[in-house]
């Protein structure tokens, strides 16, 4: 953990949204010695690691109910940056509102897209209009300028608490298991010894243009006992023949069965590149 200054950069992590998001949540909990520094767009978020401006990123990448973060799997591969953690945070979408107001005064609400459908059932029973907003947070400060006591948001405590408004209701979200993965971004690779606890790999890659390439490049990871817990294909460069894939797999990158297991997956690869290599999460085994 970085230590210093609050205006030093390497005291500093960005993350994307306004104060009190969800991603600023997660900052708190994981890096709670350092400075939060609200970006506007994930753009924002990476560039302020490569320029210096912030030693660390805390970036959403996959949601357990709305799915991967599209624009991250694109923004990864092309940035200098390295995953050198990740964070499972349990969501708790709130209902608030300004001072005064009660579930009954709201009819009302606003929040980003995917809180709004997480919500759908509570929003349908309280027959509430559903008003999509940028991010979460920027919902909540809308509502608290407004000081509309019909006027609420879905949000998150930690925006309540920033923004002065009250909690009405909380565990909104129709899913009991809804969880974002986070993964922390830094300019260095920092790699865990080789048999410190279970760790994560994360890297991407692109097939040769040859029949069954991606069954042929998985077969290293299966004759060698890697267990690979991700993979996700999307397309690069506007060609609908050109595909990447994004994968995590269990196990250290200098583990000798994965390292054989990318010497195989060398042969039917044209790109490849390990993002990062960091302690799994004790979510992952239920911890």
């Amino acid at each position: 953990m970085a230590t210093g200054q609050p205006n030093d950069p390497a005291h500093i992590v960005a993350f994307q949204g306004a104060a009190g998001a969800y991603s600023h949540m997660a900052c708190r909990y994981v890096l709670p010695d350092l400075t939060p520094l609200p970006c506007a767009t994930f753009d924002d978020a990476f560039a302020a690691v490569i320029e210096g401006r912030a030693g660390l990123a805390m970036i959403p990448i996959e949601n357990s109910v709305a799915g991967r973060v599209a624009d991250i799997h694109h923004l990864l591969p092309d940035s200098p940056l390295y995953i050198v953690g990740e964070h499972f945070q349990r969501v708790q979408h709130c209902l608030l509102a300004p001072k005064g107001a009660t579930l009954a005064t709201v009819k009302n609400v606003y929040s980003h897209i995917h809180a709004l459908a997480q919500c759908r059932k509570f929003i349908r029973g309280r027959n509430l209009t559903p008003h999509v907003f940028a991010d979460t947070a920027g919902a909540a400060a809308e509502v608290a300028a407004r000081r509309d006591s019909t006027q609420g948001a879905i949000a998150s405590a930690l925006a309540a608490e920033i923004y002065g408004l009250d909690v009405l209701q909380t565990d909104l979200e129709d899913a009991e298991h809804n969880t974002t993965r986070f993964i922390v971004l830094s300019r260095d690779a920092v790699r865990p010894p080789l048999g410190a606890g279970p760790a994560i790999t994360s890297f991407v890659f692109r097939v040769r243009n040859v029949p069954a390439a991606l069954y042929k490049a998985m077969g290293g990871f299966a004759t060698n006992g890697v267990n690979m817990v991700k993979l996700e294909s999307y397309q690069v460069g506007g060609s609908f023949a050109a595909t990447q894939f994004y994968a995590d797999i269990e196990g250290h990158a200098d583990d000798p069965a994965v390292t054989r297991a990318f010497e195989e997956l060398g042969f039917f690869t044209r790109h490849f590149r390990i993002l990062g290599v960091y302690p799994a999460h004790p979510f992952r085994s239920g911890g």
